[in-house]
């Protein structure tokens, strides 16, 4: 067990922060990073049980279902943001699935459709419902969660690549746009995060390819030059860095957390 004490950053004491997705995984991590360094949360997310546990876990003064490729649902989140909190101070676009695993030519349109919709679109809806409340607060922080994948070319997952390269243009687009009303926007580039959800990636990836699952996992962390997965924590760590003070000169920038993935 590491004892080593826990920064507290300054700037985050009483920020009002929307993540997106931050009742499991990732977001969740976050979350709670966040609510330790004294932010005010609201959480969305799809699974009601999750949603229910960790907002009364992290005390979120705003808890509500939503799919963030839904736009009347992401209205109605930020909506509540705005009446019961009084406005937002940063957005944490985290928000997304894993998507097909398949060649092009098998993958269906649905199944396309549906992982650019939340990987992407749900950011822009997000971002859409949240930057006129970050303008009134007189500027904020947007952090939007990528992938190794929004670098590299990844055979057989190209709806998730598409997206997460999506989301760093995106970012940059984002950070000269609004970089006059101070509102600075990054990206996080998580690598192989350990937890379920890249155990279901590698177990999809091993059946299509007839290997084992330890073969396949050997395989992912053969091309990550730590050759270890990153725990989700270490991502929340870089997501309060660039919404805290700390943060204040950081825009425009994609940052990898993800023990250096050399490629997919």
């Amino acid at each position: 067990m590491n004892d080593t004490p826990r920064m507290i950053l300054p700037g985050l004491s009483g920020k009002r922060i929307a993540i997106s997705a931050g009742a499991g995984g990732i977001g969740l991590c976050i979350a709670r990073e966040l609510a330790r360094q004294g932010a005010r949360l609201a959480i969305c997310d799809v699974d009601p049980a999750a949603l229910k546990a960790s907002s009364a876990a992290l005390g979120a003064e705003v808890a509500m279902l939503a799919d963030v490729s839904d736009e009347a649902q992401v209205a109605a989140f930020f909506k509540a943001i705005e009446t019961g909190m009084g406005g937002l101070d940063a957005l944490v676009n985290n928000a997304g699935i894993a998507g097909p695993t398949g060649g092009v030519d098998a993958i269906s349109t649905a199944d396309w459709r549906r992982c650019i919709d939340i990987c992407l679109t749900g950011q822009f809806l997000c971002t859409h419902y949240a930057v006129p409340m970050l303008r009134a607060a007189g500027g904020g922080a947007i952090v939007n969660i990528s992938s190794s994948a929004g670098k590299f070319g990844y055979a057989f997952r190209t709806p998730y690549a598409s997206a997460k390269w999506g989301v760093v243009g995106f970012t940059q687009s984002l950070a000269k746009e609004l970089g006059p009303d101070n509102i600075r926007a990054n990206a996080i580039l998580p690598g192989i995060i350990a937890g379920p959800r890249i155990e279901k990636v590698i177990a999809a990836r091993a059946e299509q390819t007839g290997v084992s699952h330890e073969a396949m996992t050997e395989r992912y962390l053969s091309n990550v030059s730590l050759r270890r997965m990153t725990p989700p924590e270490d991502v929340a760590d870089m997501a309060a860095f660039l919404i805290a003070d700390t943060g204040r000169n950081l825009s425009g920038q994609s940052f990898p957390v993800d023990g250096n993935v050399e490629t997919l």
